[in-house]
């Protein structure tokens, strides 16, 4: 399964472009923002038919 991740802005709101990624990755993401306080998004990612 895929994942789409935000990361959201704290100072101005803004988003840059989504990443695409397996699940290791968001694990990887998910820890290191929980220990920097960054704030994400994380939703399954629907892929186009």
């Amino acid at each position: 399964m895929r994942f789409e991740i935000v990361r959201l802005s704290d100072t101005d709101g803004s988003t840059p472009e989504p990443l695409i990624a397996d699940a290791d990755t968001v694990r990887a993401m998910v820890e290191d923002a929980a220990a920097t306080g960054e704030r994400i998004y994380i939703r399954p990612h629907e892929q186009a038919s």
